[in-house]
């Protein structure tokens, strides 16, 4: 049987198995991935979040990150606030089901400016972190169903996993998803 995991800090992970019908909130640097009922939430500023759902098998996940990468030192543990890292994470799971990551469809959210207009000098994190998010998308070969990137609002989004069904908040209007 799959092991559901929701990962708090890449350093100390704690572990738990959500029962049918919970509902799990993900801060940055945290992800998800599983195969009970459980419904996977999170709040997206200049973060992204990648959504994974497996239609045949009925798993899937979550992952929300903080900047694209980092220069991971040797023997580092993987760290979840960082896209590559996440998203490696996630893979790493996907393996242990049998399951390939082309048969896994992916929506993509999140990278909002959420800087000040009057802010001089701006790191445009939201645009690097969904450029990385394209980049890994391809990279893994998930099949992209759903995207809503940029702007300045952030999103809520989240994952029912009994069903793969997504949905995407902005601002204060609620956008509806395929999938």
């Amino acid at each position: 049987s799959l092991r559901s995991m929701l990962e708090f800090d890449s350093q100390k992970p704690a572990r738990f198995k959500p029962s049918s019908g919970e509902k799990v909130f993900l801060l940055p640097g945290q992800w998800y991935f599983g195969t009970t009922g459980a419904t996977v939430k999170t709040l997206l500023g200049w973060c992204v979040a990648i959504t994974l759902w497996h239609p045949r098998r009925q798993i899937g996940g979550m992952c929300h990150f903080l900047l694209p990468s980092r220069q991971r030192p040797p023997q580092a543990v993987l760290d979840g606030r960082f896209g590559d890292e996440a998203l490696e994470l996630l893979v790493r799971e996907i393996a242990k089901t049998g399951t390939k990551t082309q048969d896994y469809e992916v929506h993509l959210y999140g990278g909002a400016d959420t800087m000040p207009n009057e802010v001089k000098v701006k790191f445009n994190i939201g645009e690097r972190n969904v450029e990385q998010a394209w980049s890994l998308i391809d990279r893994y070969g998930f099949q992209l169903q759903c995207v809503d990137v940029g702007g300045n609002e952030p999103r809520n989004v989240a994952i029912e996993l009994a069903q793969g069904q997504v949905t995407m908040t902005r601002g204060c209007a609620r956008v509806p998803t395929k999938g």
